[in-house]
């Protein structure tokens, strides 16, 4: 029992990455939950004595239960002309920051699938494995039992596909230019504020976001920058309708986006959205803090009462304090 119960308990340490690798490789929260769960019956009827690298054995299962899934969708489109969604995944550039990369690839999602669909199941499985989480081809080679060679060529040249078609790039300066515009709100770093917005940049707020305190428009660089100096303490970064911007949430509950528009890497238009139906429509993913520690910004969502005055816009920098 002991024995069995120590099992479980390393097999569900593990459920997170192993949902992560069969989500990125077939797009489907609940067959990514399927594909685990099978894993974990193989893991439970061939016990743990059977394991050497308990490790890589999970990943090794989960990659086969997964391209079963892959090729099965493929039979299914020849016979059928059943042509499925595109599977949300996101790759990673070999010559970026590999945590930034890995940042921006956890979010992406959306904006890869129709690039990601065209990949055969084996050249996805060694993207996804290699270029995302890290495994050795060797690993990956036993699982579509081919070469690592062989392995390694179908990963390169699944990335030079995607890497033809790939919005990354463009997020990841976005990222850039979106977290240093956040770092110097926090701050206060007026003259970096100054830098980053272009000098006729407009602030727009909808009527929602209005009525919670945001100014309903701000024009020029000297009047945006004043509203953000020393704010933004709540912001979160985040994908916003597939581009990188911020949100303001409470209790776990977004409030306010933030979309930036930029041009030449500088911010020309902000928007602030508010209303219910319009979030509801936004596709809103966050972003894990990729800064120093130091500059994380402070959660203030949490057990806090609604009617505070900390509980408005400004908490995320929408109005001078």
């Amino acid at each position: 029992m002991h024995d069995s119960e120590q099992l479980a308990r390393s097999f569900e340490e593990r459920r997170p990455r192993l949902q992560a690798v069969a989500h990125r490789m077939l797009g489907s929260a609940e067959e990514a939950e399927d594909a685990v769960q099978e894993v974990w019956i193989r893991l439970h009827r061939n016990g743990a004595e059977s394991v050497d690298n308990l490790d890589a054995w999970l990943t090794t299962v989960v990659g086969r239960v997964c391209l079963d899934v892959l090729r099965a969708r493929n039979r299914r489109a020849v016979l059928f002309d059943d042509h499925t969604d595109p599977v949300p995944a996101a790759p990673a550039d070999e010559s970026a920051d590999p945590e930034q990369a890995a940042l921006l690839a956890d979010s992406v999602g959306m904006a890869l699938l129709v690039v990601l669909d065209t990949l055969e199941p084996d050249e996805r499985l060694a993207f996804v494995l290699h270029d995302m989480f890290a495994v050795p081809f060797s690993d990956i080679a036993a699982v579509i039992e081919r070469s690592p060679a062989a392995t390694r060529k179908l990963a390169s040249r699944a990335r030079r596909r995607v890497q033809d078609t790939s919005p990354l790039p463009d997020l990841r300066r976005q990222h850039e230019v979106v977290s240093a515009f956040l770092t110097a709100a926090r701050k206060g770093e007026f003259a970096r504020l100054l830098e980053l917005l272009a000098p006729d940049v407009a602030m727009h707020a909808d009527a929602a976001a209005v009525r919670i305190g945001a100014a309903p428009g701000t024009l020029g660089a000297q009047a945006v920058a004043e509203t953000f100096s020393g704010g933004a303490q709540a912001a979160q970064l985040a994908l916003v309708g597939g581009d990188v911007g911020a949100v303001w949430r409470r209790k776990s509950r977004t409030v306010v986006a933030f979309r930036f528009t930029l041009v030449d890497d500088r911010i020309t238009r902000i928007e602030l959205v508010a209303e219910a139906d319009r979030l509801r429509d936004l596709d809103i993913t966050l972003v894990e803090w990729a800064g120093r520690p130091e500059d994380r910004p402070e959660d203030r969502s949490k057990d806090r009462p609604e009617d505070r005055p900390e509980d408005r816009p400004e908490a995320a920098g929408t109005a001078p304090d």
